[in-house]
């Protein structure tokens, strides 16, 4: 029993790991008429880590998408960057 739940976790993570690969910058989904956006800014700046890893290892992956819209590709990369996988808090609750 123990056996399988392992193997389902297994798989579970190798599912997740490749669904945030498949939309790694620089991979060539996108070009000048067809740039990255806000949300795929968003979605590049949640697989950061994982893009930079990947990228040591292939010249063709890079951290940032070099064909995107500007301003809002920025904005969302940024912002799923400093915000990491948890929420962006701009209010933070002190203990006492």
């Amino acid at each position: 029993m123990k056996k399988e739940i392992k193997y389902r976790i297994v798989f579970a993570l190798l599912g997740v790991l490749m669904l945030c690969t498949a939309c790694l910058p620089g991979g060539g989904n996108y070009s000048p008429e067809y740039p990255a956006g806000f949300f795929t800014g968003i979605w590049h700046g949640w697989i950061a880590p994982i893009s930079l890893v990947l990228s040591i290892f292939n010249k063709d992956i890079t951290l940032y998408e070099s064909f995107n819209t500007g301003w809002w590709y920025d904005f969302g990369f940024y912002m799923a960057i400093i915000s990491g996988f948890g929420s962006l808090r701009l209010i933070r609750n002190k203990t006492r």
